[in-house]
C-alpha cells in the first residue's frame, strides 16, 4: 500500500488511503474522490474476493458515478468479467505493473471528468428546461382532440412528430406530452435546430472528445447524451442536412451516440419529440428528409391547427394573455371591449397564437384604460401592391409602411420589429400610438 502511494504522488493531485473497508462511507463523503482503488481481500486468510463485490456494491450505492478499480492477487479471467458486470471500471492484479497501472488510472480519470460534465450539463439543463407545464389554451372541438391525443400519450413511451405553423404552440403540446409521460422526473432537454448553425448540429447532438477540432479545449458531452432517461425534444427537424438525419437515424435505432473525435459507443435512453413546422412530406418526397428517419420519428403524429382554424379560442386566448400581462405590467385592464373582441375574430392571424400573444401585450401596454379597445390592437394589414407609377415619397406613409412591414416579419413581436428598424421597442411603441 505504502509502495503504491509512492508510485501515484506524482501523477496525481493528491492520494488518501484507508486500510479499513468501514470508513469508506466517510471517507467518500470527505475527500469525494475522482477514482477508486479497492482492493477485493481485506482479511489475512481471504481469497474469494467477496468482500471487494460488496464494498463496490456500497461505494456504487453511495455514488453512482463512481469509479472503482478492482485490485487482487488473486485474478483470473472469470473473476475480472465479474468485477466488471459490477460495475467496476476494471481490474488489476497484483504484482501491478507501473505502465499498464499508470494507463488504467490515467484513462478511470478521464471516464470520471467525462461523467462529471454530463452530470453538470445535466444540472444546468434541470434549471433551464424543467419548467412548470404551462396551460394549453383552446375550447374549439380541435384543441379538444389535441388535448385528448396528449392524454392518450401518457402511456405510451413513443417517439411523437408535430407539424404546425410557425407560432402555433408545437413546444408547449411538447412539454404536456413530457409533463404527461412516465418520463416526467426525467429530463426535459429541448434544441431549437433552426437557430444552430449547421456546422454546429453535430456536436450540441453528440457532443465532442477534446481536441475534435481547433476549439476543442475540453470534452463536452452533447444534448442527446444529456437527455438519456429523459425526453429530447428536437424542434425544427426539418432543418437537418441529410449527413446529420443519417447519424440521427444511427442513434435512435441503436440507442447509441458517438461524440466528436471518439470511436467509443455511448449508450442513451432517449423519447425524442420532433417538430417542424416544414411540409415534411413534401420534404420526403423531393429528397431533402430521410423517409427511413421520418417512420423512426412519426410514431404518432400531433398536427397543431393554426389560429385561423380555432376562431372559437380566439377571445379565451387573448383575455388569458390580458390578465397574464396585467399583472407583469400592473395594469388595472379588466376586459376587452365587444369592438375589439370582433376586431380579433375577422383577423387572419398570419403569426398564429404568438402574435396574438405580442398584440395583447403591446394592446395592453399602451391602454391607457381599463378596458383594451380596437384602437389598441394594432394588426397587419393586407399587402397591396402599389403601381411603380404611384411611388409613396410622404415621409410619415413612408414610416408606417416601414413599420407594418417590420411587424409583418417579426410575427407581430414588437422586439424583433424595432431591431429590424433600428429604433428601441419604445420608441416603437410611440410611433405606434401616435
Amino acid at each position: 500500500m505504502f509502495a503504491l502511494n509512492l508510485l501515484l504522488e506524482p501523477y496525481v493531485e493528491s492520494v488518501r488511503v484507508s486500510a479499513d473497508p468501514a470508513k469508506i462511507p466517510r471517507f467518500m463523503e470527505q475527500y469525494q474522490p475522482d477514482v477508486i482503488l479497492l482492493d477485493m481481500n481485506f482479511r489475512r486468510d481471504a481469497s474469494s474476493g467477496q468482500e471487494g463485490f460488496y464494498w463496490l456494491q456500497q461505494i456504487l450505492a453511495l455514488d453512482p458515478q463512481a469509479v472503482v478499480i478492482f485490485m487482487t492477487a488473486y485474478a483470473d479471467t472469470e473473476k475480472a468479467v465479474q468485477a466488471v458486470k459490477a460495475g467496476a471500471f476494471d481490474f488489476v492484479p497484483k504484482p501491478w505493473e507501473k505502465d499498464k497501472l499508470l494507463a488504467t488510472l490515467s484513462a478511470a480519470l478521464l471516464l470520471r471528468a467525462s461523467r462529471n460534465e454530463v452530470e453538470n450539463l445535466k444540472k444546468q439543463m434541470t434549471v433551464l428546461h424543467r419548467e412548470p407545464a404551462e396551460e394549453i389554451i383552446g375550447e374549439s372541438d380541435v384543441m379538444q382532440d389535441v388535448l385528448n391525443m396528449i392524454h392518450k400519450l401518457s402511456d405510451t413511451d413513443a417517439n411523437i412528430l408535430i407539424l404546425g405553423e410557425n407560432g402555433t404552440g408545437k413546444d408547449l403540446v411538447a412539454r404536456a406530452i413530457y409533463h404527461n409521460s412516465s418520463r416526467r422526473d426525467k429530463l426535459f432537454v429541448s434544441i431549437d435546430l433552426g437557430s444552430i448553425p449547421e456546422s454546429l448540429f453535430e456536436s450540441e447532438l453528440f457532443g465532442y472528445e477534446k481536441g475534435a477540432f481547433t476549439d476543442a479545449k475540453k470534452e463536452k458531452p452533447g444534448r442527446m447524451e444529456a437527455a438519456s432517461g429523459g425526453t429530447l425534444f428536437l424542434n425544427e427537424i426539418a432543418n437537418l442536412s441529410l449527413n446529420m438525419q443519417s447519424k440521427l437515424l444511427t442513434a435512435i435505432e441503436k440507442k447509441q451516440i458517438i461524440r466528436l473525435g471518439s470511436s467509443k459507443n455511448i449508450d442513451i435512453d432517449v423519447r425524442f419529440i420532433c417538430a417542424t413546422n416544414a411540409d415534411i412530406y413534401q420534404d420526403v418526397e423531393d429528397g431533402r428528409f430521410r423517409q427511413d428517419l421520418l417512420y423512426r420519428i412519426n410514431t404518432i403524429e400531433l398536427h397543431i391547427p393554426p389560429l385561423r382554424e380555432r376562431s372559437e379560442d380566439v377571445v379565451l386566448l387573448a383575455e388569458h394573455f390580458m390578465n397574464r400581462f396585467a399583472g407583469k405590467y400592473r395594469k388595472n385592464v379588466k376586459g376587452i371591449t365587444k369592438d375589439a373582441q370582433q376586431k380579433l375574430l375577422t383577423y387572419h392571424w398570419p403569426g398564429n397564437v404568438r402574435e396574438l400573444q405580442h398584440a395583447v401585450e403591446r394592446a395592453l401596454i399602451l391602454s391607457d384604460s381599463n378596458l383594451l379597445k380596437p384602437d389598441n390592437f394594432i394588426l397587419q394589414q393586407p399587402q397591396i401592391r402599389k403601381r411603380k407609377d404611384k411611388e409613396i415619397l410622404n415621409l410619415e406613409a413612408l414610416e408606417n409602411q416601414a413599420i407594418n412591414k417590420a411587424l409583418e416579419r417579426a410575427e407581430g413581436n414588437a422586439n424583433k420589429a424595432a431591431e429590424l428598424l433600428g429604433i428601441t421597442r419604445f420608441a416603437l411603441y410611440r410611433k405606434i400610438k401616435r
